[in-house]
């Protein structure tokens, strides 16, 4: 998680929302990725699709079935849709986002695969913190 956070003060630095996030697989890191919302004009380029996506052209691959995302914020519906269409094995996330996390939805609609483990709350006071910074400097 300390990597997805260099990767989020990145995208600070950028004047990005600071969101990062890391791919890894066997302790090592495939893919990284930070907000480039802005930067890119493209609403879809969060840390996570961006994450991803150099993951699948590092492996030749579509599926990571064998990897964890770690990703400094609670990931939004469209991300979790391409973490289900991954089959990634595990997401960790550090702070929740209670206005664009996956969890307005209920508990039987599952965004993930069915095989992902989820787990959060990991270093969650930094990765909030970085987020209540970013913001507080824009009001």
């Amino acid at each position: 998680m300390r990597q997805a956070l260099k990767e989020a003060r990145r995208a600070y630095d950028a004047d990005e929302v600071p969101v990062g996030a890391v791919v890894v697989m066997q302790n090592r890191i495939i893919a990284r990725g930070y907000n480039q919302v802005e930067t890119l004009n493209d609403p879809t380029a969060h840390a996570e699709m961006i994450a991803l996506t150099a993951a699948f052209n590092f492996l030749g691959a579509k599926y990571l079935p064998d990897a964890t995302l770690y990703v400094t914020v609670e990931p939004c519906l469209m991300c979790c849709g391409a973490l289900y269409w991954s089959k990634i094995s595990r997401v960790v996330f550090g702070a929740a986002d209670e206005k664009n996390g996956y969890k307005h939805i209920t508990q039987e609609q599952w965004p993930f695969h069915p095989k992902t483990e989820l787990v959060t709350g990991i270093l969650q006071n930094e990765c909030a913190e970085l987020m209540k910074s970013f913001f507080r400097s824009k009001r």
